[in-house]
């Protein structure tokens, strides 16, 4: 199923986004928790901030 997904996004408009992942303490039970977004390339250091 990933590779249909990583195969979709490398033509056309596909790259015009990056999947960040980011590590985040969970406030409730202070474990670290991963969030992950699509977003515009353009816009990845402010999803990173």
């Amino acid at each position: 199923m990933a590779k249909k997904v990583v195969a979709t996004l490398q033509t056309g408009e596909g790259r015009m986004y990056s999947k960040v992942i980011k590590m985040v303490r969970s406030a409730k039970t202070g474990a670290y928790v991963f969030e992950e977004k699509m977003v515009p390339n353009d816009k990845v250091d402010e999803a990173l901030k």
